[in-house]
């Protein structure tokens, strides 16, 4: 019979050969899609971000992420705005960029975790530095994004890192955690 040392051992040994089989099928998986179409990730974390406009908009045109990383796509969502109407955080974070882009007016945000979101076209009320909070006023929509059905469309992307994300599945509400206790057994 094994001693209560040896028990804590041998469990800490099979979770521990247990993530590296797990970790290997996942990596061969990865590896036999290699010539396949990128995978939409999944986020694994609903309610992070809030929506920017309020109401909550109409989508007119859904994320389309592209092919390759320069390839076609639509690395975002346009969401139907009213002219002048706030613009608001998704989330806190810091502005690392507010102002003029091929002429539109732009703000990036940074937010914990590696996420970056942007929004366009607006008139910024922020700057780049600015530290904010969820639901604050970034700025108000302005006319001019290319292709919306309606008069004024608000532009709003995410990524994490290098890779654009859908910022929709971002939005919803946030999932309860419940920790339970791990039996030790008899």
């Amino acid at each position: 019979m094994f001693a209560p040392r040896s028990r804590k051992v041998t469990r800490t040994w099979l979770i521990f050969a247990t993530v590296l089989t797990l970790s290997a099928g996942s990596a061969a998986l990865l590896h036999s899609r290699a010539d396949a179409a990128p995978l939409q990730p999944v986020p694994e974390e609903p309610g992070r971000l809030a929506w920017p406009l309020t109401p909550r908009p109409h989508v007119t045109r859904n994320f389309e992420p592209p092919a390759t990383p320069f390839g076609p796509g639509h690395r975002g969502v346009d969401l139907e705005a009213a002219t002048g109407q706030q613009v608001l955080a998704a989330d806190m974070g810091v502005v690392v960029f507010a102002g003029q882009v091929a002429g539109q007016g732009v703000v990036a945000v940074d937010h914990d975790g590696g996420l970056h979101t942007t929004y366009l076209p607006i008139t910024p009320t922020v700057a780049a530095g600015d530290q904010i909070y969820r639901g604050q006023p970034l700025g108000t929509a302005v006319p001019g994004h290319p292709g919306c059905p309606t008069a004024t469309c608000l532009h709003w992307g995410a990524r994490r890192g290098t890779e654009y994300i859908d910022p929709l599945a971002l939005v919803g509400t946030p999932s309860r955690v419940r920790l339970k206790p791990w039996a030790e057994g008899p």
